[in-house]
């Protein structure tokens, strides 16, 4: 099967990912990606969007099987060539965001829809199929934690509490971190940091999430938000608000907390620095490994072709 892959971001690794793993069953894949800069705190034109157009039409008259369009805004490109079945993969900002009318125009024209949770489903308020982006469980895994902090160079006698965004992207609502962090400060026996850690190597996170004591997630919406499976599967304690489909994938998990009260995480966070342990999450990261996940992908492939 020979898949054109559109996307915003040729670089997400949660995409990269699940496209390894497909083509190690026999998919095949060409990846076009949208030109200019799209990272958090820049934005692409519509002129960019528009010279996306030709090179999309183009490109699928060479053999390929299905469109895959990845995040609502490739979704018009992949319907424009007309010639082969599209599967739209929407990625949760693109739903909830200010692009979502885009998004909702496309999906009754595609042949299938994919989303991150059934929150997304229901909020969408289609059939679509649910296919949570997968972690890698060979790559994330836990480990000593002495031996990441030294790897990430964080001091060992403070609290280190794990951000994995840019301050930049709104939607993660860094200032609500930075309140909830400067209230447990004053309440637990040593400092508490928090650390933001973002365009670094993603082989380097499995580090960052050992080396930290807790994953805080304050974000104003979500998917199904790839740092929280990835602490799930290296046993990192996840404090979160109640966004996406994080209360589902955080359900039996302990110690943990999901929660959209500040008192609440306030709590929370402060329960699980003091106890001081891992959480059981790696068993509910099975749930959602890659392997899991490329194959339900690879059955909706079949299905749509």
């Amino acid at each position: 099967m020979h898949v054109l892959a559109l996307t915003t971001n040729d670089d997400a690794p949660f995409m990269n990912e699940q496209m390894r793993l497909l083509e190690r069953r026999g998919v095949s894949f060409s990846t076009l990606s949208v030109s200019g800069d799209g990272r958090a705190g820049h934005s692409r034109g519509p002129t960019d969007y528009l010279r996306f157009f030709p090179s999309v039409l183009r490109e699928s008259t060479n053999g390929y099987d299905l469109i895959h369009a990845h995040y609502g805004l490739t979704a018009p490109m992949g319907l424009a060539q007309c010639r082969k079945p599209v599967v739209l993969s929407l990625w949760g900002s693109d739903l909830y965001g200010p692009i979502e009318p885009i998004s909702r125009a496309c999906v009754p024209i595609c042949d299938e829809v994919v989303v991150m949770s059934e929150e997304m489903r229901e909020y969408l308020g289609r059939e679509c199929t649910v296919v949570p982006d997968g972690v890698d469980l060979e790559k994330f895994h836990p480990g000593p934690r002495r031996d990441a902090r030294e790897a990430v160079g964080w001091a060992g006698d403070e609290y280190q509490v794990l951000f994995p965004y840019t301050p930049k992207r709104t939607v993660k609502n860094y200032p609500r971190a930075r309140r909830i962090v400067n209230a447990v400060n004053g309440l637990v026996d040593r400092p508490v940091r928090l650390r933001t850690v973002y365009d670094v190597d993603h082989e380097t996170i499995p580090d960052y999430m050992n080396a930290a004591d807790a994953l805080l997630m304050t974000s104003d919406s979500e998917g199904s938000p790839n740092s929280v499976k990835e602490a799930l599967a290296c046993n990192l304690p996840v404090v979160a608000t109640d966004v996406g489909d994080v209360r589902t994938r955080l359900e039996g998990v302990s110690p943990s907390c999901v929660s959209d009260d500040d008192e609440d995480l306030v709590d929370g966070l402060r329960e699980i620095l003091e106890r001081g342990e891992r959480s059981n999450g790696r068993e509910a990261a099975r749930e959602v490994s890659l392997d899991n996940t490329a194959t339900r992908m690879l059955e909706v492939y079949e299905r749509v072709v």
